[in-house]
């Protein structure tokens, strides 16, 4: 029988939970499920990956700072 392995992670995995920590930038898998939301919300439509990973770092350094997207 195979053991399962469970991790945990100190990383905040959400915007709110940055804010907790005090995080005031967001975490590389933050960035990734964004720009992958970005590719959704586009369609799945090819597009640019690069373009897509610095609009959902921005948004993101946004929120986090509070400042108004």
């Amino acid at each position: 029988m195979a053991r399962q392995r469970t991790t945990t992670s100190s990383t905040p995995r959400t915007i709110a939970e940055s804010r907790v920590t005090g995080r005031n930038e967001p975490t590389q898998e933050q960035i990734r499920q964004r720009a992958f939301e970005i590719y959704i919300l586009r369609g799945g439509r090819p597009g640019s990956p690069q373009e897509d990973w610095c609009r959902a770092e921005r948004e993101l350094r946004e929120a986090l700072n509070g400042k108004p997207s």
